[in-house]
């Protein structure tokens, strides 16, 4: 009897494994539905549709929101879950601060191509700062990352002198991140890394984290002890009372710190 126990639970071990292993891209990207190439977005503010072609042949698409006559640009790196109908929308809030807005769909979300390969993915996160310095100088541009897309935007600070960098619940890396909501997950099976922790120090661009105290997708202490990484004085943790992972930009904090860093 005992040993029919032990061998069903190691079964059910080693199915629950598997299915981490391969099937861990549904549960870390989580990209809805692809969108045909054709298919028309409708935003409530003026915008231009972007393709950006990859050193791998594949397309990146991005929406551009666009002023009259804009201080500058956020570039917005969105999180796991949803694609460019809901984050061309959301991010809107930035034109209000006569900042226009540049956000695009990962790899396989939306109406971008290519597979999830992380290094790929960062070089795709490069490319976008790239196509904007064609238009605005660095000064002019801030990077903004939002949960996932923190580690992006981190990236690209670390590669580049933006006016800022803007973290919006962030997380160490992607193997505490998980820990942080599967405390037993096997992450040793993990196929990615996302080590925001390597990249946050190089950053010399002004850091402010927001990361909301109720938040239970992304360690609120993981944000903290990420943004030690960087010494610069310059730098500030934000704590956001009572926030969730998805409320954070509704509170008066948020907003006047926000304005304060975008008119500086």
């Amino acid at each position: 009897m005992l040993l029919n126990i032990v061998f069903f639970l190691s079964v059910l071990v080693l199915i629950l494994l598997l299915i981490f292993c391969f099937y861990q891209e549904k549960f870390i990207f989580r990209n809805g539905h692809r969108l045909r190439k054709n298919f028309p977005f409708h935003f409530s503010t003026p915008f231009d549709e972007v393709f950006l072609t990859t050193i791998d042949q594949q397309e990146i698409n991005a929406v551009h929101l666009r002023l009259p006559a804009p201080k500058g640009m956020v570039l917005f790196f969105h999180g796991n879950k949803g694609n460019l109908t809901k984050w061309g929308e959301r991010v809107n809030y930035f034109l209000e601060y006569n900042y226009e807005v540049f956000v695009l769909d990962y790899r396989s979300y939306g109406k971008s191509t290519g597979d999830f390969k992380e290094d790929q993915m960062y070089e795709d996160a490069l490319l976008a700062y790239a196509h904007l310095k064609k238009s605005f100088s660095e000064d002019q541009i801030v990077v903004y990352g939002f949960s996932l897309g923190g580690t992006f935007a981190s990236k690209v600070a670390a590669l580049n002198s933006p006016k800022e960098l803007i973290l919006e619940a962030p997380f160490y890396n992607l193997k505490k991140a998980v820990r942080f909501v599967f405390p037993f997950a096997p992450t040793f099976l993990l196929k990615f890394n996302f080590n925001t922790n390597k990249t946050i120090p190089l950053v010399t661009a002004p850091i402010t984290i927001f990361h909301g105290t109720l938040d239970k997708t992304t360690s609120f202490d993981g944000a903290k002890a990420l943004l030690q990484l960087n010494s610069s004085p310059k730098n500030e943790f934000i704590p956001i009372l009572e926030g969730t992972h998805h409320n954070i930009r509704t509170f008066p904090r948020y907003k006047q710190k926000l304005t304060a860093l975008l008119e500086r």
